[in-house]
């Protein structure tokens, strides 16, 4: 589907500009702006080319993107081949995540710069959440205890890799591994990797060039989708302590003997 009439209509709105201001910045006549807009007419190639180069948005997502769903211009371009809308909205203004649903998550690699796919994904509407780009993925595993399977982590997209910071977990979606959440250490001014570590000591540590990881998302919040047993809240929590303090629990054993 070609979206070009309503996307000029909707970016010249957010550039609160009339149809006589967008045909001087582009060099045409108002007429034909209004042409272009009323599905009246095409554009031609060298217009599409101007108006790309005017608003900054490859002509491929002008064509095939309904960019009506962005409430302003601080659009995420991906790979030149889509664009991420920061935020998403209901028809109340109220701002909305995706939840990538556990049975889809396997399915996300092939679909997460497919943005029909995005589009039919499920949406929540969570308050709290700071200023950004959210998306819900469920964990899978118990590699990052005391976080366990089945939960959710919603995770704040991460345009920049200058912004990846060590130490933090982050929801990755990676070219050879697919979806991982991991605590991350940024490697990547000394051989352009990311070292994903688990808080889960029984699992081993492992690098990841940065060229294959496709998305990142900072943790933000987890949702638990069931109850823990109180045996497990304990383990799950000694775990969790003596892994921050960066003690192993055979060591405190030798210790205690």
């Amino acid at each position: 589907m070609n979206f070009i009439s309503k996307n000029i209509k909707h970016l010249r709105s957010l550039k609160k500009l009339s149809q006589e201001g967008l045909a001087e910045e582009l060099g045409i006549t108002r007429s034909r702006v209004g042409s272009y807009e009323e599905s009246r007419s095409a554009p031609t190639i060298e217009l599409l080319l101007k108006l790309s180069d005017y608003f900054k948005i490859p002509v491929d997502i002008l064509l095939r993107n309904d960019l009506t769903k962005a409430k302003d211009f601080s659009f995420i371009e991906l790979n030149n081949q889509r664009v991420l809308f920061p935020i998403t909205v209901n028809s109340d203004n109220e701002n909305l995540i995706e939840v990538v649903p556990i049975k889809a998550s396997a399915g996300y690699l092939a679909g997460y710069d497919d943005p029909e796919y995005i589009e039919q994904l499920q949406k929540i509407k969570l308050p709290f959440l700071p200023t950004g780009k959210h998306r819900a993925f469920p964990i899978k595993g118990d590699s990052m205890l005391p976080m366990k399977d089945g939960a959710f982590v919603i995770g704040r997209f991460i345009e920049d890799r200058n912004d990846i910071k060590s130490g933090r977990t982050y929801v990755l979606i990676t070219l050879n591994d697919g979806m991982v959440y991991k605590r991350v250490k940024n490697n990547i001014n000394h051989d352009n990797s990311l070292l994903l570590i688990s808080d889960n000591k029984a699992y081993n540590n492992y690098s990841v060039p940065i060229s294959e990881v496709l998305e990142l998302w900072e943790f933000t919040c987890s949702i638990n989708t069931q109850e823990y047993s109180e045996e497990e809240l304990k383990i799950s929590s000694i775990i969790n302590m003596f892994n921050q303090l960066g003690i192993e629990l055979k060591t405190l054993e030798k210790v205690l003997k």
